[in-house]
């Protein structure tokens, strides 16, 4: 059996979803995704002049060797342009071989642990009372977890992940529209003083069942998480997201020294050598690595063994970068993994997205139910991606008050 050729797709209802499909000469093609959220063009150029000319000829079932070949034969290594491409054509590869077999993905791992994966949503507000409308919409649809997020008062601009005006908090996407991006502002001591409390009020409103979640999004220092993590340790969080930059793993030792607050890292990660210390180290208590950008589903299922030895559960990153297909490789390590610990779901599933990229896959009551399909269970219209092209967007750029560049 052989590849005989890859196309290459740029576009998507209001995203640039970079999709690969491998041809065999047996009839059998696979499907992957490397959208680079805002840098798309550079995955889909890396494929189409570099890494799909090595392809043609290989044989699709020896997706160990290709990923070695494509990994360690590289001079440069790692990164998030190779390894999005990486886990790109890696995530086809197994299409094709669950496709072969005639089971999904989930047996090739060693079958189902769990019926259904539990998902969570993105609530968010101006404010804190437009925040609880956002949270008790998600609870109503039957959402047992939610990522929480709001306004700051007296912060000049809305900070991340909330909408500018009041009532804009259903299914809230951040705009990532235009070449330069937008700014933001922030300011750590009205977040130190204001969210604690936020957080507690959320707790009492809501009850002790639903699973509260909070993204920092690195702008603490080591000292400032530990502060925070301390004053919030009484909410119950199931985990705070990202307190300090990723780059910085020592600052983990910090927070644990004064806080047991569950803590998520990990969604910028490329590798297992991103996060194989905060791992074998514990110091983190759930892994936010993306199929896509962590070199795909035979890199990332090796993290998630390794996390599995050392108390971490999974939590992978599920923005609306990553496409149904990436999406549809999340569910199935979901579906398999004795460690699972949550998935991020962001909606995906508009007329549009469903047209592009049919599946069988269902979200029921905040679970998710992995398709029976063979391979990926995720199909992907020629089609109806005729219907889109690139268009440029950036991520937004904070800054202090004082105009100083801050992380994102």
């Amino acid at each position: 059996m052989k590849i005989t050729g890859a196309k290459i797709f740029v576009g998507g209802p209001a995203k640039n979803y970079v999709t690969i499909k491998i041809m065999t000469d047996q009839g059998v093609y696979g499907l992957g995704d490397a959208t680079l959220n805002n840098r798309e063009t550079l995955p889909a150029a890396y494929l189409q002049d570099y890494l799909i000319p090595n392809l043609i000829g290989m044989d699709p079932r020896n997706s160990e060797d290709i990923w070695q070949f494509f990994y360690r034969g590289a001079y440069f290594r790692r990164g998030p342009i190779a390894m999005a491409s990486f886990g790109a054509i890696d995530m086809a590869l197994w299409d094709i071989k669950g496709k072969l077999a005639n089971m999904p993905l989930y047996q090739l791992f060693g079958g189902k642990s769990r019926d259904g994966a539990m998902v969570y949503a993105h609530a968010t507000g101006t404010d804190l009372e437009d925040l609880m409308d956002s949270i008790t919409a998600y609870v109503e649809q039957g959402y047992k977890a939610v990522r929480v997020q709001c306004g700051i008062p007296g912060m000049p601009s809305a900070s991340y992940a909330v909408p500018e005006t009041r009532g804009a908090n259903k299914n809230y996407i951040s705009d990532f529209s235009g070449v330069r991006p937008k700014i933001e502002v922030w300011d750590t001591e009205k977040y130190l003083r204001f969210m604690p409390g936020a957080l507690a009020e959320i707790r009492a409103r809501f009850g002790p069942d639903l699973k509260i979640l909070h993204d920092v999004h690195h702008r603490l220092t080591p000292r400032e998480a530990a502060q925070f993590a301390k004053a919030v340790e009484p909410v119950g969080l199931y985990w705070l997201e990202d307190p300090t930059p990723a780059e910085d793993q020592n600052a983990l030792r910090l927070l644990r020294q004064h806080s047991t607050v569950p803590v998520a890292i990990g969604e910028v990660f490329n590798s297992i050598w991103d996060c194989n210390t905060l791992i074998q180290e514990e110091l983190i208590d759930f892994i936010r690595v993306a199929v896509t950008y962590a070199g795909g589903i035979t890199h990332v299922k090796r993290i998630v063994d390794l996390a599995g030895l050392h108390h971490v559960k999974t939590g992978f990153h599920g923005a609306p970068s990553h496409s149904p297909i990436s999406m549809a490789a999340q569910h199935h390590l979901n579906a398999w993994a004795p460690n699972f610990g949550i998935q991020e779901y962001l909606v995906l599933g508009t007329p549009e997205c469903d047209a592009l990229f049919p599946s069988d896959h269902k979200m029921e009551n905040g679970m998710v139910y992995v398709s029976d399909a063979p391979g990926l269970g995720v199909d992907f219209d020629e089609n109806e991606a005729e219907k889109y092209s690139y268009r440029a967007g950036s991520h937004p750029v904070v800054r202090l008050e004082d105009g100083t560049i801050w992380d994102y």
